[in-house]
Order: C-alpha cells, then structure tokens, then sequence
C-alpha cells in the first residue's frame, strides 16, 4: 500500500475505526498523490517571481487561448474559462455550494458534514462513492422502483449485490418492507449499503417527515445493533418539491452525524437545481457521527475522492464550475430558481387533474407522486415495452417503460398545454393494443 494511503487510513482510523471498516478495499488504496499537483499548489502560493510547475501555456498573464474559443465566452476571463481546477473542485463552488446546502436544509448542522468535492454530475458523484464504499459481494438495498444506472454504477462496476424492497404500499411508502430488507441484509453482512433517492426517479415520490423519521429510525437502529450502514442519499431533484406536506429538506440532513456505525454520503448536483444538465457539475458530500467537519477523518475522505477523481478524469471543467459559482453568487439566483421550480409544479398539478378524468381508470393506475420530473402508471391490460414501441411507431410519442407493467412519463419535458394530449395518446394506444 501506498504510505500516503496508509497514513490516510491511520487517520481515518483515529477519529472513528468503523469508518475505516467501510471504505472498500479500493477506498483503502486510494489517496491523493503529493507529487505534481501538490507541488503545483505550493508554487500557486509561494512562487511570486516565476511559476514553472504546471502543464498550461500562459501568455501576458492569462491562459494562453484562441480568439475563436473565447469568442463563445463573452464576460468570462480565459484564465477563468480554460485552466484547471483542483480535482476535488474550486475551493470558492465548493463553499458556496455548502452554504446552499446549509440554506436549503435549516436543519442540517454546519459542523455535521464535510465540504463537498466537485465531480463530473451526480453520476460521476455516485461512481466515486461506489468506488470508495462499495467492496464486491456488499450488499446494495434499493426499492423495486429505481434508476437503472444504479445496476450499472453499483452492481456491474462494483460488484455489490443488489437487494430490492417493495417501494409502495398504497398511497406511501412501504415502511414495513424496508425495515424487513433492511434487517435480512443486517444478519448476513457486517457492512450494509442504502440508497435513498428523494425525490425518486421514476416514480417523482418524496416521503412525508413521518416518513422520513421511520425510514431514519430504521438505518440508525441497524447501527445501534453493530452494522455499519453506509447511506447514500441521491438528491438529483432536490427542490422540486409540489406538496406542502412532504419532507422539503434532504434525508440526508437526518443522517449526518447521526451514529460513529452510520456513514451518510450526500450525492447533489447543479445539474437540475439549477437546471445546467449539460455542465455536468455535481457534489459530494460525506458525514459520520463523532466527526466535525473539520475533521481530519473528513480531510481524508475528499483526499481519498480527489485522488479517484484525478486517476479517472484528472479534475472536472472549470469553465463549468465558474458557470454555477457565478450563478450561486447571483442576487437573483433563488427568485429565478423558484420561478423555474413553479412551472415544473404547474405541470405536475396539470397530470393529476388530467389523470383524476375516469375515462383513464381501466387502462392504469397512477403511482403516487408529489415531487421531481417524473410520474408512473401501473398498466392494467397491455405490456408497458410492447405500449412504448407502439407509441413512438404510430403516434411518435416517447415514453419509458421500466417494468412489464410500468410507463414513466416526464413531465419535466412537456408544456401544460400538451400534456392531455399526451395522456390521451397513451390510453388509445392501450386501446389499439387491448
């Protein structure tokens, strides 16, 4: 092993051992290199006269450019658009993004967490906790309505095993069927990894706050018996919330420091907070009970994370970061936000009073939704793949189908004047097929 892995683990080990007993066997080998980088930043502090260390071409003090490049990036300096950032991120997105955190969930303890590292979307957030956490033959708990990209992130890449819980019971979630997987996966594993997604993808559910406590009473409770739980919560649509009775602040503010046994990793991301999918700016963010967040255990964590980030992709776009750290520090940032938040909201409250018409009840049912992009139906007559082909030859509508009897529908992408359109697509669809 790597001694700057070695003295990293020794550290982590010293504020709480179970922490250590977490990280895969790839987490323990991972660290963040002194070499090159490390010199480079010395040099970025101490070098006042000349700076020879990094492989970028300056010229008259800013990055060396092309006028046809910069011609795109009107009111953006070429330093500020083409070099590097760190590879846990730029040090001011990376505070102004906590303090967004910290805004958006009152009840989130400052001192609770670390200061999130940059990744590449919260997919590439996702991969880097897998990589840090996820060992081959763990066990995954997740609920039968998911993302597909968690297989391909968790299981395929990582090897972890995936157990599923039934999501839905009625109008809410299935409590009892995650607390019975959860204590199945308990009594075989010394180690367990949750995935919580609210709002989830597809189905567009967040839980109410009774909700959230039991699902938060159960993880804490298998660490209070001797399992490490390694929570992860996929906060993708966090915000996008159109009930005024479900839970507006991340699970995750629940988890943070909740016990030394329950390690809670916060995946967010700009990417639809502030609706930038294609700058692939995403967030990671790491808190264990007995640990501030100037803890030595957290230093070592992001170093761990950087050290992923730089031997996968080296750092993620500047020009990207400076995008949403100008749009964070805007005046106007959370009144354009909100203003974005309530058309997704009209479309959402179009859906239900579109799909409330009884002529839509003998061809599905609607799964419960109250947040994010999306919503399903339960199909009653015809298989949901055979729907969607159908639909996309003969009527050149798009949909999902994510089971033989399940159609996710993206709201997010339809204006409220087309979506009874839609709907009425789909249910002569099902008729043609019927």
């Amino acid at each position: 092993m790597n001694i700057i892995a070695k003295e990293s683990n020794e550290a982590i080990a010293a504020v709480n051992p179970f922490a250590l007993e977490m990280l895969s066997s790839l987490g323990k080998e991972l660290y963040f290199p002194k070499g090159i980088l490390t010199q480079s930043a010395e040099a970025k502090r101490l070098a006042k006269r000349f700076n020879a260390t990094i492989g970028t071409a300056m010229e008259n003090g800013q990055a060396m450019h092309l006028p046809c490049v910069m011609k795109s990036l009107s009111g953006i300096s070429p330093s500020d658009a083409l070099l590097y950032a760190s590879s846990m991120g730029m040090m001011e997105v990376r505070e102004a993004w906590k303090a967004k955190l910290l805004a958006d969930n009152p009840s989130l303890a400052a001192d609770s967490f670390s200061l999130p590292v940059v990744t590449s979307g919260l997919t590439h957030g996702l991969s880097v906790a897998a990589d840090l956490f996820v060992e081959p033959g763990d066990t995954l708990l997740l609920p039968d309505m998911i993302w597909g990209n968690y297989r391909m992130t968790f299981g395929l890449r990582r090897g972890a095993v995936i157990k599923q819980y039934p999501f839905f019971k009625g109008e809410g979630l299935d409590l009892e069927a995650f607390e019975e997987a959860l204590d199945e996966a308990c009594g075989q594993k010394k180690k367990v990894v949750v995935l919580l997604n609210f709002p989830n993808n597809p189905t567009g559910y967040t839980p109410t706050p009774e909700e959230a406590n039991a699902l938060v009473k159960a993880l804490v409770e298998a660490a209070e018996d001797g399992t490490n739980i390694v929570a992860i919560t996929d906060d993708a649509y966090f915000g996008l919330f159109f009930d005024d009775h479900i839970k507006k602040d991340s699970i995750f503010s629940q988890l943070a420091g909740a016990h030394p046994r329950l390690m809670a990793v916060k995946a967010d991301a700009a990417t639809k907070e502030v609706f930038v999918w294609g700058l692939r700016v995403g967030f990671l963010s790491f808190s264990i009970g007995g640990a501030k967040a100037d803890s030595p255990l957290y230093k070592e964590l992001v170093n761990k994370s950087g050290g992923c980030i730089r031997g996968v992709i080296s750092n993620c776009s500047q020009l990207s970061q400076k995008i949403v750290l100008d749009a964070l520090r805007s005046p106007d940032f959370e009144k354009q936000r909100a203003a974005k938040v309530e058309v997704m909201k009209a479309r959402a409250m179009k859906v239900r009073e579109v799909l409330a018409q009884p002529k839509f009840a003998d061809a599905w049912t609607a799964y419960p939704f109250n947040s994010g992009y999306f919503m399903c139906i339960k199909l009653r007559k015809v298989n949901a793949e055979k729907l969607r082909v159908h639909l996309l030859e003969k009527h050149g509508v798009g949909t999902i189908s994510i089971s033989d009897t399940d159609l996710r529908i993206a709201f997010s992408s339809l204006e409220v004047g087309q979506i009874q359109e839609v709907f009425d697509i789909i249910l002569q669809g099902v008729k043609e097929l019927s």
